[in-house]
């Protein structure tokens, strides 16, 4: 009689629950040493992305400068970039700023006799932004053809326009038929 009258919570305290006793996975060893937030730069990178990919993520580095980059390290394109050492991320840094002397070839260098001073840059990040919002001012400046092409907004190298670039012409209508008036006039 004594079992009948104790309340229900009671007797499921004997039962096994299994909601309550999963425990979570034990973290890998490799997880655990992961930067989430990888700084090169000037910019944040996702540390869980192959480092390939993640290196490419910079304003003015390819895949191909990247992979050149790992190449020069000895580094493993699909090593997460989170677990790269501070002293390979130095060395990428340096790689990026002054690829020449790294031994990657001139025509990986996003800016070849530069106007100015007439030597190969490699520009990154907000000097590049920088250095091609002035090209085009100058380019609207002197009145040339990629000037005027971009003052209009239209395509500057050379595709045709019949049939794109729509956004300054309006939407397409097609041809109208035309309506026929009441038969009884």
């Amino acid at each position: 009689m004594a079992d009948e009258q104790k309340p229900k919570h009671e007797e499921q305290k004997g039962k096994h629950d299994s909601r309550h006793d999963v425990k979570p996975a034990a973290p890998k060893m490799e997880e655990a040493k992961i930067k989430q937030l990888v700084r090169l730069s000037n910019t944040d990178l996702n540390g869980a992305q192959q480092t390939l990919y993640a290196l490419s993520k910079v304003k003015g580095v390819g895949v191909m400068l990247a992979n050149a980059a790992c190449k020069i390290t000895g580094l493993s394109t699909t090593q997460r970039i989170g677990n790269v050492s501070e002293e390979n991320l130095r060395k990428l840094e340096l790689i990026f700023k002054n690829p020449e002397q790294h031994g990657i070839p001139i025509w990986m260098v996003n800016r070849r006799k530069d106007p100015e001073t007439g030597k190969n840059l490699h520009l990154l990040g907000s000097d590049l932004e920088f250095t091609q919002d002035n090209d085009v001012k100058m380019m609207k400046k002197i009145k040339c053809y990629k000037g005027v092409r971009h003052i209009q907004g239209q395509p500057v190298r050379g595709q045709r326009t019949r049939s794109h670039f729509r956004k300054n012409k309006g939407k397409v209508q097609g041809v109208k038929k035309p309506q026929l008036g009441k038969a009884g006039k």
